[in-house]
């Protein structure tokens, strides 16, 4: 269902025969136009329950944004992600200590992912040129944006949920497990998940 879901919203993101100038007909408009509606989409995505336990989770909106980043480019995508990360905290889905740790953990950890941008280029080699790099190049942009973000998420961590540790770890050990194995997770699921995405219709990773 949730993969369903995912293929239909992309379809009409990605078929810009059918869309034409649907927002707008300047270009650049319509290309942060389009990252705002994958934040939001992201963001809608977040709502559902992928929680196990009190701290770890699968942030599946990684989704919206990295397909959108893919196809755009590392501005357009960071843009998206601080959007995003903005989304957490007006919705109240943020869990916020501290002013700095909810600046860190929703905007800049939030804003990394579009990192990922910066492997857009050999990903839409790939796909155009259909010489099967895709999946590697597409795993390598995928490990960029996530471990970019949970790198913050460790760091942050760290520094404001030590003391909330359990297990009897440490605040830098507890940190490590939990956002290590957070983004390994949610780094294959995403991954997997845009590997069915670019079988189903490659042209979400291209741009128009």
């Amino acid at each position: 269902m949730k993969l369903t879901i995912l293929l239909l919203f992309f379809c009409v993101v990605g078929d810009d025969t059918k869309k034409g100038d649907f927002f707008m007909k300047e270009s650049k408009m319509r290309v942060w136009i389009e990252g705002a509606f994958a934040a939001a989409f992201a963001m809608a995505l977040s709502f559902i329950p992928l929680d196990f336990g009190p701290a770890f989770s699968i942030s599946i909106g990684m989704v919206p944004v990295l397909v959108y980043t893919f196809r755009r480019g590392t501005l357009p995508g960071l843009a998206s992600g601080l959007i995003w990360g903005l989304l957490h905290v007006v919705l109240g889905k943020a869990y916020i200590l501290t002013v700095s740790q909810g600046l860190i953990e929703y905007f800049l950890a939030f804003t990394v992912v579009g990192l990922s941008g910066l492997y857009a280029k050999p990903i839409q080699k790939s796909l155009k040129e259909g010489k099967g790099h895709f999946g590697i190049n597409l795993l390598i942009g995928v490990t960029i944006g996530t471990f970019a973000r949970y790198l913050i998420h460790f760091w942050a961590g760290v520094l404001f949920w030590g003391q909330y540790a359990m297990w009897g770890l440490g605040p830098v050990v507890y940190s490590l497990v939990i956002n290590g194995l957070n983004g390994l997770v949610t780094g294959a699921a995403t991954y997997i998940i845009l590997l069915i995405l670019a079988k189903k219709n490659q042209n979400l990773f291209l741009p128009k």
